[in-house]
């Protein structure tokens, strides 16, 4: 190889090497999981974190939870939303219809999965059932 060559690869490895070293540091995607009461998470999410798990995710290997819970104090739902923002998550889980009127009230950019047995059209969360609109969508038991 001759000099010119080697100190051009040399150079071009090094220009390289911080984009190598920031690739290999990719952050985990966060779910900020925001309820009512004060569960069990490892029972509670069971089956969202199995249905991750069916499509890929792993909890510690390429997904993070961040829980909240308000410990049946509605009242602290909107900090504990906020915490979830400022802690910057990818996404909000809830699953129940005050604590996704909190997430609702703390983003309007962080998407957020709801749960809940209300209209959640009547409700504000979401201008139709067809086309919710906004950062927000998720499945109702409401009939």
């Amino acid at each position: 190889m001759r000099r010119r060559d080697f100190i051009s690869f040399l150079g071009g490895a090094a220009a390289a090497w911080p984009f190598t070293a920031r690739a290999q540091q990719a952050k985990v995607p966060t779910i900020g999981a925001l309820v009512i009461g004060n569960i069990n998470p490892e029972q509670f999410w069971r089956e969202f974190r199995q249905g991750l798990h069916d499509l890929g995710y792993v909890e510690g290997q390429n997904v993070a939870f961040e829980y909240r819970w308000a410990e049946g104090h509605y009242d602290r739902l909107p900090a504990l939303a906020a915490e979830l923002v400022e802690r910057k998550v990818d996404l909000i889980a809830t699953g129940s219809m005050p604590a996704a009127l909190a997430a609702k009230g703390a983003t309007s950019t962080i998407p957020v999965v709801f749960e809940t047995g209300i209209d959640p059209v009547k409700a504000g969360l979401v201008a139709s059932l067809s086309r919710p609109g906004g950062n927000l969508t998720g499945i109702s038991a409401f009939i």
